[in-house]
């Protein structure tokens, strides 16, 4: 096994390989919103978490009236499925409001020497990633706060971004096709020059 630590032009640097990562703590970070209603539904998506479950609680709930907000939240790896539920969301109920924030927050990753024998200590190591809060509402938001997205106006986006890249795709596709012929006839020009030299 190599040694913990090297000394590389004066500064020593920890060798990972002998120590595992045994548990990561979220540290804790206000909401990026303020004067949210007390019955407002908190949805904590995790990387392990299922979306069926997920949206089967949230819109159960956001289908009773006096329910008017959810709030979905998602840190690193979980944030496109964040956005998936969202995005589920929005198409089961019409007419929600929506403001995106983004932003970075902070974890602790814990690693523990592999071989405790040889005298290693624990290690923390702080990291920022990535992390995103989205609120959708069925009553109107501040059209003036950042991130705000009118309802249909996300899914208008998407149709036009889908559509550009239908059609770049197609012309790439046609591209691809000129090409493949002449390779091809270039192709057949070739052998047939071959067998003429053949005796």
């Amino acid at each position: 096994m190599s040694a913990a630590v090297l000394k590389h032009r004066g500064v020593a640097v920890c060798i990972m390989e002998n120590y595992q990562k045994s548990k990561t703590v979220e540290k804790p970070s206000p909401l990026p919103f303020s004067n949210l209603p007390l019955d407002i539904i908190e949805m904590k998506v995790k990387d392990g978490s299922k979306i069926r479950n997920l949206m089967g609680y949230a819109i159960g709930k956001m289908e009773l009236d006096p329910v008017r907000q959810v709030l979905f939240s998602g840190a690193g790896k979980s944030i496109s499925k964040a956005i998936t539920c969202v995005e589920i969301m929005k198409r089961r109920l019409s007419g929600l409001h929506q403001i995106t924030k983004v932003f970075f927050q902070q974890i602790e990753e814990i690693w523990e020497p592999i071989v405790p024998e040889v005298g290693l200590d624990p290690l923390t190591v702080k990291r920022n990633i990535p992390a995103i809060y989205i609120l959708l509402s069925k009553d109107p938001l501040d059209t003036q706060e950042p991130g705000y997205q009118a309802p249909g106006s996300f899914d208008a986006f998407w149709v036009e971004t889908l559509k550009s890249e239908s059609q770049g795709q197609a012309k790439r596709k046609q591209g691809a096709g000129r090409g493949a012929g002449r390779a091809w006839k270039q192709s057949r020009s070739v052998t047939r020059e071959e067998s003429y030299k053949k005796p």
